[in-house]
């Protein structure tokens, strides 16, 4: 199919009816008939069970279940950085906050107040910063886990449409991830100051979860919710799981000026792996 047609399905496909019913097949408890449909992921996917900590794929429950499956202990181990890949996937994109507007694509921007739901005061601290924009594939591990060391500050959920969130879909839809349904999650590190991890919905991405809230999206209103977490001390280590998509999706983040320099190895469509090294404070 050409781009131009995937964009062209992706406009004129029932999105939310299919993430509806996609969220209740991965989530039903289905017996052999469960089993047989991550066999046929597994296998369609290529996916890697030697690195899961329970690779017997008729164990499984659910589809839910087997997709955001632990990793084996000591599979990932964390580079020494100040700064570690939070995901397995892909760069989509990388680099220098342009005043307020991110880089989606050749030809494509957004700012980062859409990004984050419209919150100004949030998205000044990020003028000329930089970002980083990881895709998770449907092959790769679906938990998300903390670039380095941070305390939750707030949490965003802002409702939006759940366009797939592919390379093509992201050179052919505008604004799309400012415009697809994502949690916005706020930190602050002691040694790095304020820093945000976006967790962007897609086509049957059932929902988003974290360990402080479990699933964040399981109703969908159609309005923003917002949770404050000032008066609380959660803080995750780095390296520490801070979420997990049911089914794939993209996160991005969000550093201050001069807070993090990105791994000059890394460049779009890269492939990366969790705890790897994303980059260093500037010396």
């Amino acid at each position: 199919m050409s781009d131009r047609l995937s964009i062209l399905f992706q406009h004129l496909l029932p999105k939310q009816l299919v993430t509806t019913l996609a969220g209740r097949v991965a989530g039903a408890r289905g017996g052999g008939a469960t089993t047989r449909l991550i066999r046929w992921f597994v296998a369609r996917y290529r996916v890697d069970m030697s690195e899961a900590e329970n690779p017997d794929i008729a164990s499984y429950a659910s589809f839910n279940d087997f997709f955001t499956r632990p990793l084996r202990p000591g599979v990932r181990p964390l580079a020494a950085a100040d700064f570690v890949c939070p995901v397995d996937g892909a760069i989509s994109q990388l680099g220098d906050i342009d005043d307020h507007h991110i880089v989606q694509a050749k030809g494509h921007r957004y700012t980062i107040t859409d990004l984050v739901g419209g919150d100004a005061t949030l998205a000044e601290q990020f003028r000329h910063g930089r970002f980083a924009n990881l895709y998770l594939s449907p092959r790769d591990y679906h938990r998300l886990h903390m670039p380095c060391d941070g305390r939750l500050m707030r949490m965003i959920h802002v409702p939006g449409a759940l366009y797939s969130v592919n390379p093509v879909t992201a050179r052919g839809v505008p604004n799309l991830f400012a415009r697809n349904e994502r949690v916005v999650c706020v930190f602050d590190s002691p040694e790095h100051g304020q820093f945000v991890m976006v967790l962007v919905g897609a086509t049957v991405v059932g929902s988003m979860a974290t360990p402080w809230h479990g699933v964040v999206n399981a109703v969908r209103t159609g309005r923003p919710s917002q949770w404050d977490y000032t008066d609380q001390a959660i803080t995750l280590a780095k390296g520490e799981e801070m979420g997990r998509f049911l089914l794939g999706s993209t996160v991005i983040m969000l550093f201050r000026p001069g807070a993090v320099a990105l791994n000059p190895d890394w460049t779009p469509e890269r492939p990366v792996r969790l705890g790897e090294m994303m980059g260093n404070a500037p010396r």
